[in-house]
């Protein structure tokens, strides 16, 4: 018995020390329980990548994802690079200042103009329908009055269709302007470092259509920009104007940068040659 218990095979069992089971390599079957196996990238024969290859595994579930985010920050938008001013305000700018964009006023502006011309029309189609019936020598007279009243009108919301295409809110790197006026033209302008508080306002109506009134201004006086009202999109033009006060700088950086893709193109393997081929 003591034989057995020095050299038998029970006694190197109990002295031999354990090693660690070796790691499962990638290509080996699906661990229990496991939905699919573990698969690998492979690249091509004789092209090296220098990394250790990816499991796909590791990125199941993930996806890139260029839409804005969410949230509180969903209806905030990154401001638009600017383009070329236009004629009607290039003539204003002078060689050394940066454009940053221009804006013409909401359509709501002209909502009012809109109505008159509207009931004008109503109104001039019931008047010329109850003078035609109306039996009196003076018929054919009330009848071009009605008409040139009416012409007149339309004329004049004509005119204020045109002066609002004309109106401009200007953004440069170093002012703020608002240009008004098909004839005379007015030309008012404040200088962005003298701008003390600036702020918008929405009504409810705004809200929904997307509009506001701006309220600048500079070192408690009262200047002709103090209130512009009727401003597309206030939500992005306010930051835009602030970022141009605050960050001009980042501005400058970020419009000089190309725009870089995320995720490169895929360059298409070159075969490795082989013997024999």
């Amino acid at each position: 018995m003591t034989g057995s218990g020095a050299g038998g095979s029970g006694d190197k069992k109990d002295t031999e020390p354990l090693e660690p089971p070796s790691p499962r390599a990638p290509s080996d079957g699906p661990a229990p329980g496991a939905e699919s196996p573990t698969r690998e990238f492979q690249f091509p024969p004789g092209v090296s990548t220098g990394a250790p290859a990816t499991a796909a595994g590791d990125i199941d579930g993930v996806r890139f994802d260029d839409s804005p985010a969410g949230g509180l920050l969903s209806g905030v938008r990154a401001p638009a690079v600017p383009d070329v001013p236009s004629p009607i305000s290039a003539r204003y700018l002078f060689p050394t200042e940066k454009y940053r964009g221009e804006w013409r006023r909401h359509w709501v502006h002209l909502m009012p103009w809109y109505v008159i011309g509207t009931l004008s029309t109503f109104i001039m189609g019931l008047a010329s329908g109850m003078l035609t019936k109306w039996d009196n020598e003076n018929r054919d007279t009330a009848l071009s009055v009605t008409v040139i009243v009416w012409l007149l009108i339309l004329g004049f919301v004509g005119w204020k269709i045109l002066d609002w295409y004309m109106d401009r809110f200007i953004l440069t790197n170093k002012r703020i302007m608002l240009i008004q006026g098909v004839i005379t033209r007015s030309v008012a302008m404040m200088p962005l470092g003298r701008v003390t508080d600036m702020k918008y306002s929405q009504t409810p109506m705004g809200r929904m259509l997307n509009y506001g009134e701006f309220i600048i201004e500079s070192a408690g006086q009262d200047q002709a920009l103090r209130n512009v009202p009727h401003l597309p999109n206030p939500n992005e033009l306010y930051l835009q104007m602030c970022e141009e006060m605050y960050e001009p700088e980042a501005v400058d950086e970020r419009m000089a940068e190309p725009e870089e893709d995320l995720i490169p193109e895929e360059e298409p393997a070159v075969p490795s040659k082989t013997d024999g081929t």
